[in-house]
């Protein structure tokens, strides 16, 4: 059984010495680090942190050739069954739910980042041992031998193990009777337990929102037999990233001091928490296994994000810590998001879903413009479903326990044949409908939908003629941010990162001297600066186009619409 050994003994200096101990199995043993995290769809390349790699056989140092950037072979020819140990070390500078931080306040480990994965050796049990200084904890989803260390029952098990290290506060509670653990990392400045004496409802929030994405299931308790969960609470900062047994989130302070930032946080612990079963457990063929050290193209993504996103603002009203009124800006303010996306006429569901490595996890200022995250389209499409299957009878939920009891709870991988059939199987017409909502770049019938349960969606004009670009302020000028497609900016010529210096010859220093003064059809002279080349153009802005979209009740939505309404929003089947 391989033993991994990681060393925190000198947090400041940023670095983890890892030492994995084994008998060498056989004359050649191939060793390659992961290249990504489960989760996290875009290659990283761990291995550009990875120092110092040795290898022992016995007391003797062993060959060790390079097959790639993240691979290596080590020669064992005459030396099978010796104590074989290697050792390298891991810089742990970047702070996020996906990688590696170390420092005097805490550690934190993807360890996908970390572990070599050894050749033939990806079945078998592997014990963890970590040294940290002494008045640290270490926090690990995995069960605990008496004599301290952990046992992953394999690679995979290993690898979804995030860890976290400190001197932290750690909390308990259940869920229909399996235990949970809270634990916090306070990485702001300020007092310590700040979310115990600001949020002091928390844990008891967090336990019925857990207990409510067990109702959606129409499961008895959690898909986990014991679960953690890792909040890192900073300035500011959202995100999070699923495990089978736990997860991590990040979030900023302030946020969490407002009822929508409060509200916004139980829907990230919603969404992480339900993928226990969607994702982790319910999971696409093309992850089954997952291949750790290429990207793999996943076109059912739309579901695993797309529907978990669209169930997580669901989940705390159910849970009675939000209310409708709640709910309907939260999903209205999503729904203004998508329809505010010019890119979702460029690319389909579908292909934001194969595309994710290379597009989503890359987004740069161009982006809006040519692209749609399968997580909010997939959302969108979510709610039009849910509110299609209840024409016919049934909802979302239906599907989603079906799916459950076929595949996720037998480790089965789905294919998005499988979807599409189950989808099917309770409303005939998505055979057609569906596969075109994946492929197509308009808009499904969002109005006629939400009319179902008695809402509308109400734009919101622009007060001010459209230039078609943002900007920010520095203190070396006006910088273009975007410029909008076939909008005026582009026009005009401008193009991100330009500086711009002067308006009809007056010198440009604010952003409100920007601004103001525009009309549609005008045309003024603009004077800026790209790559120390001062340049002029003609700016002429647009009609103010729709700034934002709001959803809301319809007053003269009779008794049938409110009560659909009353069914879609318990998440209850019609």
């Amino acid at each position: 059984m391989p033993t991994v050994r990681l060393d925190l003994g000198d947090p400041q200096g940023h670095l983890v010495t890892v030492t994995i101990g084994l008998e060498a199995p056989r004359p050649q043993l191939r060793l390659r680090l992961p290249a990504w995290t489960p989760g996290s769809y875009l290659i990283r390349d761990y291995v550009r942190h990875l120092e110092g790699l040795e290898v022992l056989c016995g007391n003797q140092p062993c060959p060790i050739r390079r097959l790639g950037p993240a691979s290596w072979q080590l020669d064992l020819a005459g030396r099978v069954g010796e104590p074989l140990r290697i050792r390298y070390r891991v810089l742990a500078t970047e702070l996020s739910v996906r990688t590696c931080h170390l420092d005097g306040d805490h550690g934190f480990f993807a360890l996908a980042a970390v572990v070599l994965e050894l050749e033939g050796e990806r079945w078998s049990p592997y014990q963890l041992e970590i040294r940290h200084p002494p008045d640290w904890q270490a926090f690990v989803p995995l069960p605990q031998s008496a004599d301290g260390t952990w046992l992953a029952n394999g690679f995979d098990q290993l690898l979804d193990t995030p860890l976290e290290l400190g001197p932290h506060r750690c909390d308990s509670f259940s869920v229909a009777g399996v235990p949970h653990r809270w634990v916090t990392w306070e990485g702001a400045a300020g007092s310590k337990d700040w979310l115990q004496h600001h949020c002091p409802t928390l844990l008891a929030d967090v336990q019925a929102t857990a207990e409510a994405c067990c109702r959606l299931m129409a499961a008895p308790a959690p898909a986990s037999d014991a679960y953690l969960f890792i909040l890192h609470l900073l300035d500011e900062g959202y995100g999070g990233l699923e495990h089978d047994d736990s997860c991590v989130l990040v979030y900023g302070r302030a946020s969490l001091q407002t009822p929508a930032g409060y509200r916004k946080f139980l829907q990230l612990v919603a969404h992480e928490y339900l993928h226990q079963w969607n994702v982790r457990r319910l999971r696409p063929a093309e992850l089954t296994p997952i291949d750790y050290h290429q990207a793999v193209v996943v076109p059912s993504l739309w579901f695993a994000e797309g529907i978990t996103s669209y169930l997580d603002q669901f989940l705390p009203l159910t849970a009675g810590l939000s209310s409708e009124p709640e709910l309907l800006e939260d999903l209205g303010q999503d729904l203004s998001r998508y329809l505010l996306t010019p890119g979702r006429q460029v690319q389909s569901l579908r292909q934001s879903s194969q595309e994710a490595w290379v597009k989503l996890y890359r987004a740069d200022a161009y982006a809006g413009d040519s692209q749609v995250s399968y997580y909010l389209k997939g959302a969108v499409i979510a709610l039009v479903l849910d509110l299609h299957l209840r024409r016919h009878g049934s909802a979302l939920c239906v599907v989603i326990r079906q799916l459950w009891q076929h595949f996720g709870r037998w480790g089965r991988g789905y294919q998005e044949a499988d979807l599409l059939a189950a989808f099917a199987a309770e409303a005939a017409d998505l055979e057609r409908l569906l596969p075109h909502w994946l492929e197509d770049h308009g808009d499904p019938d969002l109005a006629g939908y939400l009319a179902d349960v008695g809402l509308k969606l109400v734009p919101k004009g622009g007060a001010s003629a459209w230039l078609g670009l943002t900007m920010k302020a520095e203190s070396s000028g006006l910088l273009v941010q975007r410029v909008h497609r076939h909008g005026p900016a582009e026009q005009a010529g401008l193009a991100v990162g330009d500086e711009l210096l002067a308006l009809d010859g007056e010198r440009l220093r604010q952003l409100d001297g920007f601004k103001a003064g525009w009309t549609p059809g005008q045309k003024r002279e603009l004077l800026f600066c790209r790559r120390g080349r001062i340049r002029t153009s003609h700016l002429s802005p647009a009609a103010p186009p729709v700034e934002a979209w709001r959803l809301e009740t319809c007053p003269a939505a009779g008794a049938p619409a409110l009560e659909r309404r009353r069914q879609w929003l318990s998440l209850l089947p019609a």
